[in-house]
């Protein structure tokens, strides 16, 4: 069983811009046959293991959860030599015990989300790959550890209900995904994790709960005043997340066990010589596996 170096990703959505203590740090600007990505990237090593941090929405936050170039963000990251993404992001809480300031390790999404290229697939070289497991379940644990150890209060297994946004839900919105069995509620974990999985790269998903969306009687409704201050509170337990990674994980990285490096194994359906040249090139490091 091959071993390789291990190099995480990290995507920093609301709150989270920046990774501290990186050594030899540096933004590397990365071009893809996909457009830009949010910003460049920052490159640097930390307790001995390569980092890569993408801040979602840019330094200075200017990109909305919809114009958001995904595709662009995790073909970068693989392109820089990503094997992992560790996405952190804001979301609102459906549940109780989902608490503002409460970390939560999600493993299911439902999509709602409609204005976003979802795949980099499409006519010309079609694949389907299978999302009943999107998240990695040993990076998922990794993260879950890692939240603890910097004082988080850490819920393990949720399901994300992924809106288009830039808009906040409706009560009769938040009431309906609750009834769905959704628990925490977000604007960038789709299409983000689907991508991920074509890219063949194991993605875990952290959520800070930053509010209890509008459905919860107790609490006024959801505002960006009320979010921010969330986040200004935990900033330091994500950065203290990130910094202990490293220690997390193996220094050499054997083939995922639950098989996220090898999702695209039989997913393309579009004959060898039907396939367009134009896209395969497109598909040169996100699809390299299985189709040289």
């Amino acid at each position: 069983m091959s071993t390789v170096p291990p190099m995480i990703g990290v995507i920093g959505g609301s709150g989270v811009y920046q990774i501290e203590g990186l050594e030899g740090a540096s933004w590397v600007k990365v071009k893809t046959p996909w457009g830009k990505p949010s910003d460049q990237v920052l490159v640097g090593r930390l307790g001995g293991l390569t980092m890569a941090f993408l801040p979602r929405h840019g330094r200075g936050h200017v990109e909305t959860p919809s114009s958001i170039n995904y595709r662009a963000n995790i073909d970068a990251l693989k392109r820089l030599g990503c094997t992992d993404v560790v996405a952190v992001s804001a979301v609102g809480s459906l549940r109780e015990d989902f608490a503002p300031g409460d970390f939560v390790i999600v493993d299911q999404y439902i999509d709602r989300t409609f204005a976003r290229e979802t795949s980099f697939f499409g006519p010309g070289c079609v694949a389907h790959v299978s999302m009943a497991h999107p998240t990695c379940p040993q990076l998922s644990a990794a993260c879950a550890a890692a939240a603890r150890a910097a004082g988080a209060k850490v819920h393990e297994g949720a399901t994300y209900l992924a809106m288009e946004g830039p808009q906040f839900s409706t009560r009769a919105e938040s009431l309906m995904y609750r009834q769905w069995g959704a628990d925490v509620i977000g604007m960038t974990g789709m299409p983000e994790a689907k991508l991920a999985r074509e890219a063949e790269l194991c993605y875990a998903s952290v959520a800070m709960v930053t509010d209890y969306d509008c459905w919860h009687d107790g609490h006024t409704a959801v505002d960006v005043a009320q979010v921010i201050a969330t986040l200004v509170a935990n900033s330091g337990r994500a950065k203290s997340l990130v910094t202990a990674l490293p220690g997390l994980v193996p220094a050499k990285r054997a083939p995922c066990p639950h098989g996220c490096d090898h999702a695209l194994t039989h997913a393309v359906m579009t004959a060898p010589d039907k396939r367009d040249p134009d896209l395969l090139a497109k598909l040169d490091v996100v699809a390299a596996r299985v189709l040289t």
